[in-house]
């Protein structure tokens, strides 16, 4: 035993009596989409956003896509990639441009249609729906070109996102036409993690009833499959449901009882709920693995319950499970944010002991807090020692000391190593970062990693588009502010309310004045 030193039948999806599924076309919501209502479940204390933690499967429909020209060996092949990725970009040009002379455009350019072209310009525009679709569509028509399953894949998760699902289904529908059906059981589950993020489950449990109509299995794989998707975009207490309901089809087993208890503890951040499915995998007889107790410590760690934390670490090596890498992650990183450093010492060292060699996660569960916390100069040592293990650090990493970074010349040295390191910035690295150097008023850098985004092969997201919008608003700059929050819309994404509300308040006494200022020049003239 550790002790340290510092701390003292509801639903049934396949009813026989189940209707016959359409989903091409939208459901009328009042009819109901289940034989029985799901049985209530105890509602979450609090809300928090987080990854899906074991389970997790990565977005198939854009796995590498930003990796594309990498991929190309052949130098003559790549050169010829690149050119025709330069200009059909250029053709498609910024958002909110008239699309019918861009298709008018794409036919009379003269690129050549690849696979890997396709996958490319797919990936660049993936926030912008009709450019996409447009492209598509364009693309298919093309001589001695024809769509694969993956960009199938990638033109359907794009709608999805952007909730124009009568066109993915469509789109769906023309895959199974073909003369051998294209439609795969991932095919189906992009559809169910789309209707999932706009919680609409009742349409993402039709959409699994339809595998049957493609002829398509529907084991527990994918059953599970359809429980993820739900969890992770925190339809817990649904998924919950489903799984009870099902018991008799697809038997509760000792992953199905994680992915919901991983839903409510790292994706909800519960931990009464977590606690609950904890008890109810023991009074139901389910085996706790590796994965359960790891789950069950980041969040605890997670809403610094450092205590809980060591007692089911104890209660881990009571029980005869050998915790491995995650679960002492979990513990290190709780450990970090309580202050007990010699603690994740001992922790780590003890992992060397046991033959687990700590990697680049173990050592950000010590960087981010020490960040969180202000302590910089810890947290640079422990980067430096990963360096030395030749251990390399994560985007992860490197977030927590642009967070932690006082100043632009801080930011910008962080940066300059991160490129040094080989390091690619994602989505949510640009929007951090956009947001701090708006704050600090550098817009000549805001501007080069606005720029450089769409030349790193990854296309302005939400994220970016609030980080700018917000920083140009707070300091003065509201015909950009404007600008760039119409560009955003014309994409399909959604604004920030408050921002919204206040430039579309200042554009109207903008145009007031401006009628104002033209009437009075008027009867100046006049007289």
């Amino acid at each position: 035993m550790y002790k340290y030193k510092n701390i003292h039948r509801s639903l049934s999806l396949l009813s026989r009596t189940y209707e016959t599924i359409v989903p091409f076309q939208h459901v009328n919501p009042s009819k109901p989409m289940f034989n029985h209502p799901i049985k209530p479940v105890n509602s979450p204390l609090f809300f928090c956003s987080s990854t899906l933690g074991p389970y997790e499967h990565d977005e198939i429909e854009f796995r590498n896509c930003t990796e594309t020209l990498g991929l190309v060996k052949d130098s003559v092949e790549k050169i010829e990639l690149e050119r025709g990725v330069g200009l059909i970009m250029n053709i498609i040009g910024p958002p909110g441009r008239d699309y019918a002379a861009v298709r008018n455009n794409l036919e009379q350019c003269n690129a050549s249609v690849s696979p890997e072209l396709v996958t490319e310009i797919l990936s660049r525009v993936r926030n912008d729906w009709k450019a996409a679709f447009t492209f598509f569509r364009w693309a298919g028509k093309q001589p001695g070109y024809t769509h694969s399953l993956r960009q199938y894949h990638c033109v359907i998760a794009i709608l999805g996102k952007m909730r124009r699902f009568n066109a993915a289904w469509a789109l769906v529908n023309e895959m199974n036409k073909s003369e051998k059906s294209m439609v795969s059981q991932q095919t189906l589950l992009i559809m169910i993690r789309k209707y999932s993020a706009v919680h609409d489950v009742d349409k993402a449990v039709k959409t699994f009833n339809a595998f049957n109509r493609f002829n398509l299995q529907a084991g527990v794989h994918e059953f599970h499959d359809l429980l993820i998707a739900l969890c992770r975009c925190k339809n817990v207490k649904e998924a919950e449901g489903l799984m009870k309901g099902n018991k008799d089809v697809y038997p509760l087993t000792t992953k199905s009882f994680n992915i919901i208890l991983n839903g409510w503890c790292n994706v909800v951040c519960s931990p009464r709920e977590g606690r609950r499915i904890w008890w109810e995998m023991c009074n139901e007889r389910i085996p706790r693995d590796v994965i359960s107790y790891s789950t069950i410590i980041t969040c605890y760690s997670k809403c610094n319950e450092t205590k809980e934390v060591i007692k089911i670490f104890n209660e881990l090596k009571a029980s005869g499970v050998n915790p491995d890498i995650r679960i002492y992650n979990g513990v290190i990183h709780a450990f970090s944010k309580s202050g007990l450093e010699k603690d994740a010492r001992e922790l780590m060292n003890e992992m060397k002991e046991n033959g687990i060699r700590p990697n680049a996660i173990t050592y950000n569960s010590m960087i981010m807090p020490f960040c969180k916390k202000g302590k910089t100069s810890d947290a640079y040592k422990l980067f430096d020692e990963m360096l030395q293990r030749k251990l390399v650090p994560t985007v992860q990493t490197y977030q927590a000391f642009f967070r932690a970074s006082r100043t632009s010349k801080e930011a910008l040295s962080i940066l300059q190593k991160m490129n040094e390191m080989g390091c690619c910035m994602d989505h949510d690295t640009y929007a951090l970062l956009i947001r701090k150097l708006c704050r600090w008023g550098r817009f000549e850098e805001v501007w080069k990693l606005w720029n450089e985004m769409i030349s790193s092969g990854l296309d302005h997201d939400r994220s970016s588009y609030v980080a700018l919008v917000n920083g140009l608003f707070l300091n003065g700059k509201l015909e950009e502010a404007y600008k760039y929050q119409v560009e955003m819309k014309s994409k399909g994404l959604l604004p920030e309310p408050v921002i919204e509300e206040t430039l579309q308040a200042w554009m109207a006494a903008k145009q007031t004045t401006e009628r104002s200022m033209v009437d009075s020049k008027t009867k100046c003239s006049d007289a």
